[in-house]
């Protein structure tokens, strides 16, 4: 139950240490299944993410060890970001559902563009290609739209503040 409720935290760490989008689904699982075995072990009241993103920094090294796969960050890099303390985001759930409502309101081709770019992790290039823009367009696509996106969710949060 910890798992799934602190996917996005658990999630957003394996993408900053492998950043290829197919190759971190794989990792979550590996890191779920690993989770669920060692369940027994893990302390209630103890940090389960932390706990959590210990496995999945491990699982993340042997993926890069394994033959002939190449890894975008040296282990010695990977191990230097994860001695540093992950800093809450503050919001984090409220923020993912208020994103998601922001998502509606973008223009039909900017959000089939950032789907392109964040769920499917194509290039703007290809993105290009599937939408019928130039790359350049994409690029400025991508920028307003996550300018927009950003407005969007601080404006909802201000919102929600008043």
């Amino acid at each position: 139950m910890l798992f799934v409720q602190h996917t996005p935290a658990i999630r957003g760490f394996v993408i900053a240490l492998m950043p290829d989008f197919s190759r971190v689904d794989d990792i979550i699982q590996e890191t779920f299944l690993t989770v669920t075995r060692k369940a027994a072990e893990f302390e209630i009241g103890s940090n389960f993410v932390g706990w959590a993103c210990t496995i999945a920094r491990y699982k993340v090294l042997e993926t890069g060890r394994q033959k002939g796969r190449t890894q975008p960050l040296s282990n010695e890099v990977i191990e230097s970001l994860c001695a540093c303390e992950p800093e809450p985001v503050e919001n984090g759930e409220e923020k993912l559902h208020l994103l998601a409502e922001c998502m509606k309101s973008l223009a039909p081709q900017s959000r089939r563009a950032i789907e392109l770019r964040y769920q499917q992790a194509h290039k703007p290039a290809e993105i290009a290609r599937q939408i019928g823009w130039t790359a350049e367009a994409v690029y400025v696509a991508l920028s307003r739209a996550r300018t927009a996106l950003r407005e969007c969710v601080e404006r909802k949060l201000a919102e929600g503040a008043s």
